[in-house]
């Protein structure tokens, strides 16, 4: 009897699983796709994800698949997505479901039910390279998590820059302090990959521009690959042109330009296009043949063999709670210029910019930019996640939550980072060149044109002292905050009070 393979968004790779027991003309390939309805997904995100649904419906067909299309103008009955599975699964008089595990709980939750009225083969996503197990075992009986050993272990697992000895390439493991460099003299960033606009891209932004207008972000001009095909050719394309660069200044942040040395790979490997394992081999190869240097091939390594595996791997140890967490108790209002970009922070505005122009900004601007505001001014932590969730084109609940929540808010109390990655401006300073187009002065603290990043960044350690003061790398901030005169401790709480209500009134 034929079977029904069940394939979600993010499910893109003909290596799937659930895709390996399929038999091409007997069995159906079910394509969902899917749009949250929130207006805060981006709609470059939306067009994104239903252009490489249906270009990868297309592959099918060319492997010989028959495929069936749930698309979203499909005027649906049931208020499930996964409960209109039910009447489709029995009206093709299928024998079972195969479908290989969501990426997201609460995905995963429905299936189970799902289990419980009709027959569903469930299988493990091979594509990432720690299995759920596999990190379940490392973790178990650790008091602390951290992503480093977890990243030598993946490295001696994969023989990833590994010696003839079984050492780290270089000496060491991570070549993190000459990946910092701030964007100093003339850097020239190359132009990046341009992809032809298919019929089925023009259909899908047509549709956007219709159904999702009033969503968050710009949709044109649209240049994402869409295709395996394209995306192999933006992997190529960042080996040979960019990575050899990004070593250096993966920390930096330069105005005007968005995507610096950075990969822009996420988005690819996270809806299924690329997959890790031959996009750290690739570097790898690169590094051997001396077209990159060691501290650019380690560094983007880390990203995808350490840091994202390791976050996957905290998504599925902590859920369900782990999305409930509120470690630092932030419940205030996310500000209106997260959205429209309209503030005298020109940090904040270049971030919030880029990721509307893009639905994409690199990582030190998540972090340490929308961030590290976020942590200090004590925004609600469940509408932080929600925004970032939106807007960027990358972000699935089981990367966004644990990055968002964890490193940036520290919401978790330490399950990801070992300490809350609060800057004040200085740090912006150093690792940008934003500062000198800003209406605020880093290297003040107190008045109308201090730079708001300082005084909310000691009143942060000061509200959280307590919290904090069992942190050894604390230890040295909550001593200097300890040795302020008390007339400066109080002028600087003062002057984070006036910030705070700037805030309220969309006044900063």
């Amino acid at each position: 009897m034929k079977n029904l393979i069940l394939l979600f968004k993010d499910q893109l790779s003909l290596s799937l699983t659930a895709l390996k027991r399929a038999r091409p003309g007997i069995d159906t390939v079910l394509c969902l796709e899917s749009v949250e309805s929130a207006p805060a997904h981006h709609q470059k995100k939306i067009a994104f994800a239903l252009a490489c649904m249906r270009h990868f419906a297309c592959t099918l067909r060319e492997e010989g698949f028959n495929v069936k299309e749930l698309s979203v103008t499909h005027q649906r009955k049931y208020p499930s997505l996964l409960e209109e599975i039910i009447p489709l699964f029995e009206e093709g008089n299928y024998q079972k479901i195969i479908v290989t595990e969501p990426s997201e709980w609460k995905t995963l939750e429905e299936i189970k039910k799902l289990q419980t009225q009709i027959p569903i083969e469930l299988l493990e996503d091979d594509r990432f390279l720690a299995s759920k197990s596999d990190f379940r075992r490392w973790a178990h009986n650790k008091k602390q998590l951290r992503m480093e050993y977890f990243y030598r272990e993946m490295r001696q697992r994969y023989r990833i820059l590994l010696d003839d000895e079984g050492k780290p390439e270089g000496g060491k493991w991570n070549f993190d302090q000459e990946n910092r460099k701030p964007p100093k003299g003339q850097l020239h960033f190359p132009k990046r990959l341009a992809h032809r606009a298919s019929p089925i891209l023009k259909e899908v932004l047509a549709l956007v521009e219709h159904e999702y207008s009033t969503h968050f972000g710009t949709l044109r001009p649209f240049y994402y690959a869409l295709t395996r095909e394209e995306a192999l050719l933006e992997l190529e394309d960042f080996i040979e042109n960019i990575l050899p660069h990004f070593g250096d200044y993966q920390d930096a942040m330069v105005a005007g330009e968005p995507y610096l040395y950075h990969s822009l790979l996420s988005s690819y490997l996270n809806i299924g296009l690329l997959l890790p394992l031959e996009v750290c081999q690739r570097a790898q190869d690169a590094y051997y043949q001396g077209k990159i240097p060691l501290n650019a091939a380690e560094g983007f390594i880390r990203q995808i063999l350490g840091w994202r595996e390791f976050i996957r791997g905290i998504y599925w140890l902590e859920m369900p709670n782990y999305g409930k967490l509120n470690f630092l108790k932030a419940t205030n209002k996310l500000p209106s210029f997260y959205w429209t970009a309209e503030t005298s922070m020109f940090c904040v505005h270049q971030a919030v910019t880029h990721t509307q122009e893009h639905a994409y900004s690199h990582h030190i601007q998540r972090l340490m930019i929308t961030g590290n505001f976020a942590l200090l001014a004590a925004l609600d932590v469940r509408e932080v996640q929600e925004w970032y969730l939106g807007v960027y084109s990358d972000a699935y609940e089981w990367v966004e939550m644990p990055n968002t929540l964890g490193m940036a808010l520290f919401g978790d109390g330490g399950i990801v980072a070992s300490k809350p990655y609060a800057a004040s401006g200085k740090y912006i300073h150093r690792m940008s060149n934003y500062c000198p187009h800003c209406s605020y002065d880093p290297n003040l603290l107190l008045g109308e044109r201090a730079c708001p990043f300082n005084a909310l960044y000691w009143d942060f350690m000061a509200r959280h002292a307590s919290l904090f003061e069992k942190n050894q790398r604390l230890n040295t901030i909550l001593a200097t905050w300890r040795k302020f005169p008390k007339e400066k401790k109080e002028a600087i709480q003062e002057q984070a009070k006036i910030i705070f209500s700037k805030i309220k009134q969309e006044l900063l």
